[in-house]
């Protein structure tokens, strides 16, 4: 459960200079490592205290997350949520929530394109067509009468 993740925090990052104006900009990917503050790292018993702090956190609020999915709430909401209280601390957890965030991105621009989105227009109005079709069936041979109402 130990991130042991300092040694990459302490490494260097490159900043290239904005063309336009000279200036640095802000390093491409962020530094991996913990986020806790400096005093708790440089204590090895409170450091790791404060990750298993940070663990037992964010794992109530993924069980969270995990119990709203088949329930009322924002279930997948609440998982980053903990994923992202995890990533503070565990470089694991930052490199599961780039990954996530580069692959929402990428399903987001593929869902602007004219093709899919005509494609999703198209399946979808088939979708309804065929649930109005199955209800119009139900309803021509049971009518308009509760289902505990019936007679055989």
């Amino acid at each position: 459960m130990n991130a042991e993740s300092d040694e990459r925090a302490g490494a260097a990052v490159t900043a290239a200079p904005s063309a336009a104006t000279g200036d640095v900009t802000a390093p491409a990917e962020p530094v991996l490592g913990s986020r806790a503050p400096e005093f708790v790292k440089r204590r090895r018993t409170l450091h790791l205290s404060w990750q298993v702090g940070v663990f037992i956190v964010g794992l109530a609020v993924v069980v969270a997350g995990v119990i709203m999915l088949p329930l009322p709430g924002p279930g997948w909401l609440v998982i980053f949520a903990g994923m992202a209280i995890w990533a503070t601390e565990f470089v694991w957890a930052q490199l599961v929530l780039h990954w996530t965030k580069r692959k929402v991105t990428e399903a987001a621009q593929r869902a602007l394109d004219p093709k899919v989105r005509r494609r999703n227009i198209v399946l979808t109005t088939v979708g309804l067509v065929i649930v109005g079709v199955l209800c119009a069936i139900y309803l021509w041979k049971f009518g308009i009468a509760m289902p505990w109402k019936i007679e055989q």
